[in-house]
């Protein structure tokens, strides 16, 4: 019996060494051809400090409505290819990349209480965009976690906010790592491996890009060199990996319904990563929105569907400027008292 009992106890001592210490003898070889993000920037890229941070963007369009588009976890400017154009007919168009993500600096140190991979560093950045463009008010169209951002930052600062347009938007679900597991990501160990977690999306990247699209046959080669032009960037796999340790699940359900601003939730019928029973759940809770599902479309409806997504949004748009115009008068014509 006492055998069986130190054996026992000699196997778990061995198991918690090769734990504790396992992860340190694991070697972590440096990526290979990553260059600086400006180096992989397009023609129409630009670059502009805020926060600290050199933020990359690109504006089509002009004038009054201005949109701020929020692209989803993965993803960065790109995603909005189909349809920035378009919607910069209705007014001036703003698409940034957040941070971890597209071409956007990212820094792998930072003040105490600095980290810009928080969520309410997600959306200081976006109104300190907004400051440094002499935004006053803007529609933010965010899809998935960008969606997520979007709602964090009407609940912050609704008075900045014009109206949102919530594309699959992860609001009940998805977004960040659950809470219980949190601390163990934070432990030396399992940071120690962060980076090499983080680059398996290097090798799933096909995988998780296809599982947003309805119809995975309609992406092209562009579409996926769009997507792994990032992967090019240097030390993409370290800002992921502080990203992740940085996120957490949003808790919205009750918050959304204080939400004032006029909001248009759009959802792809056949989404599998929010399905669209969220979408129709968000967009009866939040207290002035309308819903359109799109048919035949997965979680990227702007790439996917690019065309009912526009004609959903235009009417938004559309609807929106009239509304404006209309209480525009009511206030002209109050009498003076």
């Amino acid at each position: 019996m006492r055998k069986a009992l130190r054996f026992v106890l000699i196997a778990a001592f061995v198991i918690l060494a090769i734990a504790a210490i396992g992860p340190f003898l694991v070697p972590i070889p440096p990526l290979a051809d990553t260059v600086p993000p400006e180096q992989l920037a397009d023609p129409d890229s630009r670059f502009i400090e805020v926060n600290g941070l050199e933020v990359h963007y690109k504006t089509t369009g002009a004038g009054e409505p201005t949109m701020i588009l929020l692209h989803g976890f993965g993803a960065s400017v790109f995603s909005w290819r189909e349809v920035m154009e378009a919607l910069g007919e209705w007014g001036s168009v703003i698409a940034f990349d957040r941070p971890a993500f597209g071409l956007t600096e990212r820094p792998l140190s930072w003040d105490e209480g600095a980290n810009p991979y928080t969520p309410d560093a997600q959306v200081a950045l976006l109104l300190g965009l907004m400051d440094s463009l002499d935004v006053d008010t803007a529609i933010l169209v965010g899809n998935s976690a960008g969606g997520t951002v979007a709602v964090n930052a009407a609940l912050a600062h609704p008075e900045r906010f014009d109206a949102l347009v919530l594309v699959d938007a992860a609001i009940y679900q998805g977004g960040g790592a659950p809470s219980w597991i949190r601390p163990l990501l934070r432990t030396p160990q399992v940071d120690r491996l962060g980076p090499l977690l983080a680059r398996q999306i290097e090798a799933r990247g096909d995988a998780f890009l296809e599982g947003a699209w309805q119809d995975p046959s309609k992406l092209t080669a562009e579409d996926r060199a769009g997507y792994r032009k990032p992967l090019n960037v240097e030390n993409w796999d370290l800002a992921l990996w502080e990203f992740t340790k940085a996120s957490n699940q949003p808790d919205l359900a009750d918050a959304i319904k204080t939400i004032p601003l006029p909001s248009l939730v759009i959802s792809g019928e056949e989404d599998r990563v929010v399905p669209v029973e969220s979408s129709v759940r968000l967009a009866d809770e939040l207290p002035d929105a309308e819903l359109v599902v799109i048919p035949d479309c997965g979680h990227v409806p702007h790439e996917e569907c690019p065309e009912p997504f526009l004609t959903a949004v235009e009417a938004f748009l559309r609807d929106l400027t009239e509304k404006q115009a209309v209480l525009s008068m009511n206030v002209q014509e109050a009498p003076m008292n």
